[in-house]
This record gives C-alpha cells, structure tokens and sequence, in this order.
C-alpha cells in the first residue's frame, strides 16, 4: 500500500512536470513572437522533430531485443498407445491398468541453444551503433530544421518591413498627390504632373499588395514549423536583424568533424563492421542441448519406470554455408564507409559555400548601412526641397523616390540575406558556441 502511494505521487508529480512544460509554451505570445520563443515552440511542437524521436525510440527497442538471449524450449509428449479396449496398455509386470501403471511412453525435455561465436555481442553491439546513429540523426534533423525555423522566421521578418516601407511610401504618394491635386486647381501644376504622380501612387499600392501577399505566406510557412497553423494570422515577428560579425576559418576540419550528419555516418560504419563480423560468425555452428525424463512403466521385469537422457544437435554446413549473407554485409559495409566519405565531402562543401555566402553578405551589408542609404536619403531629400522650392520638376523628384524606395527595399532584402546566411554558416559549421567566441 505504501509503494502503491508512491507511485501515484510520482506519476502526479510527472504529470505536473509535463503540463507545467507544456504551459511554458502555451503562454508564447505569437503576436509578439521572438525567434528564441519560436524556437521554443519549434522543439515542442515540431512534426519532423517528432518522428525523428519517434524513429530513435524504435531504435532502442530494437536494441532491447538484440541483447536477449534465445529462450529454452519445453516440449511434452506421450506415445506407445494401444488401441485395443480391453487389455490396451495393461502393466505387463504386474497386471495393472490404473494411469500410474499404464505402459505409455510419457517424456518431458528442455532444451537449449547455446549461440556460439560472439552472435550476441556482436549483435548488442551493432545495435548501440544503431542507437547512437539514431540519436545523431536527431539532432541533425533539429540542426537542419533549425536552419529553415531560423530562414523562415527572417523571412516574415523581411516581408514585415517590405510591408512597413510599401505603407509608408504609399502614404507619402498620397499626400503628395493631395497636395498636387489642391495645386492643380490653383494652376500651380501641370495636369500631366498630377497624373505621374497617381500612376506612382497606384503601382506603390500594388506593391503593397503583394508585399502583404508575401508576409501572410511568410507567417504561414512559420505557422507550420512551430506548431501553429491555426493561428498563422496572428504571428507577429517583434525581433532584431543579427549585428554584422567576423568569421574566422580556424579548425572547420574539427569543427564539421562534429556535426551531427558526420558522426551519425560514422557511427553506422561501425554498425556495418559488427554486421559484417555477425554474418562471418554464422559459419561458426551454434549447438542445442536437450535434457530429457522419460517414464515408461512395464517394459520388461528388470528395468525401471524412470530414465534420463541427454541430445545435442550440430548443424551440418554440407549444402549452404551463408555465402549470401557474408557477402551481402561485405557489400553494406563498403557501402557505409563510401557514405561516410561522401557526407564528410559534402559537408565540407557546405561549409565553404556557406562561408563564401556570408563574407559576401557581410561586405554588401556594410557598404548599405554606411554609404548606400545615406546617399540615397540625401538624394531624396535634396529632390525634395528642390522640387518644393521650384527648382526642378516632378520627373526627377518621382526619379529619387523611386531610387530610395528600391533601396530601403534591397537594403531590407540584404539584412535578411545576411541573417540567414549567418543562419546557414552556424548550421554548417554546427558549432554555435565557436560563433559566439569568434564573433566581435
């Protein structure tokens, strides 16, 4: 009764614990959402993630039952009946016909097979492998979809201010042709002038459109990584562009020697050497011993009811000798270290891209933030007070905006390429602490 109780308080205390983990997450507000809450609710509610856990759980159990060892056999029978009615298995000694005294054959026998040649270590072994090639997979399923929860929580960032800067230029287009319109009816402006200026204005609003058109996509790809489809409506992204850094390129041999995808490899080339030796050690024979009682009354006056008896079986490799076997693992192991090879040279690959991409999302970041729009803002002001004071006409003031508006929109675009390509080389590289010890 005591034990009993405990259980209950422990399962309780579990149950707490899980609803408690799972109102961490509940209480995201994804209207304010953050890319560190977003990767909260990513590690919860993640379908990939999931099965990748559901596929390592399978794992373990099938090392559950690599490691056990073949159960005995019990076999009961009983023989050497008589059909005859009358005198059908009477003792013969001393006349009886009662169950005891019955000339049946009855037998009971267990037996055991002994496996020989380390199968059972070597199976155990193959399915740790297994276990921890299933653990990397997880994880390089988390690095892999961490990198697209990162790509598409930037991306709703970027249409967001797409959306941001296409509203304020619609505003600016339409006060100005309010104003141009009050001017027109003055005589102060050419018709044509006003009719530049609404053109602008209208295609401005199709841009609108579609930025919006983009930021509702962008919420919804969101909406699936973490969980939330229902709600994809309301996902506001509220975070930060990443500051511009330094990579160094110190160590990336160690540093993708650690990825997950390479170690997952190397783990299942070793699984493939255990099997490779398992099908080699089904040459060496496995026994079955059987002990056996016997009880068979009335046989003669001089022997007993009782006897014991002991068989052993040996199989005979006289026709077949797993040839198929062995050179199938032969094939698997060959097969598993070529995709070691390959995944190391792929990665390696990706790091290298990635690097490329970001030294060149970096420089391109720069020159916006410190030249590209500050020109382009002094362009469009000097435009503006130019036209204001009637120093030039509305051509070149439609000109500059036009010029400022396509560079707050690529000046956007580049943050965001620099934070996912940022994004791709941590992925890459699958080193985050490194980043942050090599950043600025």
């Amino acid at each position: 009764m005591r034990v009993l109780k405990i259980i209950c308080i422990l399962l309780v205390g579990c149950m707490l614990i899980e609803n408690k983990a799972f109102a961490i997450t509940d209480n995201v507000d994804i209207s304010h959402l953050t890319l560190a809450e977003a990767k909260k609710l990513f590690h919860s509610n993640n379908r990939e993630l999931l099965a990748a856990q559901r596929a390592l759980q399978a794992t373990e159990a099938d090392a559950i039952t690599a490691g056990q060892k073949p159960n005995p056999s019990l076999s009961i029978g009983v023989s050497s009946f008589n059909l005859n009615r009358k005198e059908g298995n009477r003792n013969s000694v001393n006349n009886s016909n009662n169950l005891q005294d019955q000339t049946l054959n009855s037998t009971l026998q267990i037996s055991q097979l002994f496996e020989r040649g380390d199968k059972r270590e070597l199976r155990i072994a193959s399915a740790d492998n297994a276990v921890k090639a299933s653990r990397f997979d997880l994880k390089d399923t988390e690095r892999q979809w961490s990198l697209m929860l990162n790509n598409a929580f930037y991306d709703l960032l970027l249409a967001q201010e797409l959306e941001k800067i296409q509203t304020a230029n619609v505003s600016i287009y339409e006060k100005t042709f309010q104003a141009a319109s009050l001017r027109l009816r003055a005589g102060d402006i050419a018709s044509s002038d006003v009719s530049r200026i609404q053109v602008d204005m209208l295609k401005t609003k199709n841009d609108l459109r579609q930025s919006q058109a983009e930021r509702q996509k962008a919420q919804s790809n969101l909406a699936y990584l973490i969980g939330k489809e229902s709600e994809s409506s309301n996902i506001n992204a509220i975070d930060n562009w990443p500051d511009a850094r330094k990579i160094r390129q110190d160590n990336i041999e160690v540093n993708i020697n650690q990825r997950p995808d390479l170690l997952a490899a190397e783990a299942r080339a070793k699984q493939a050497e255990e099997n490779n030796k398992l099908a080699n050690a089904l040459k060496t024979r496995d026994i079955n011993i059987a002990l056996q009682y016997q009880h068979f009354p009335g046989q003669m006056p001089a022997a007993g009811e009782s006897t014991i008896g002991a068989a052993i079986s040996i199989p005979l490799f006289t026709n077949y000798e797993y040839q198929g076997e062995i050179a199938r693992a032969q094939v698997n192991l060959t097969a598993a270290q070529e995709a070691q090879d390959q995944i190391h040279a792929a990665a390696l690959s990706e790091v290298k891209r990635a690097n490329a991409d970001l030294q060149a999302a970096t420089e391109k970041l720069a020159r916006y933030d410190q030249q590209i729009l500050t020109e382009a803002q002094k362009s469009a002001d000097a435009a503006e007070f130019a036209y204001n004071h009637g120093a030039t006409g509305i051509t070149d003031l439609l000109d500059a905006r036009r010029v400022l508006r396509a560079i707050q929109l690529d000046a956007a675009t580049v943050r965001a390429d620099y934070a996912k390509a940022l994004a791709a080389w941590q992925a890459a590289v699958s080193a985050q602490e490194e980043f942050n010890a090599s950043g600025q």
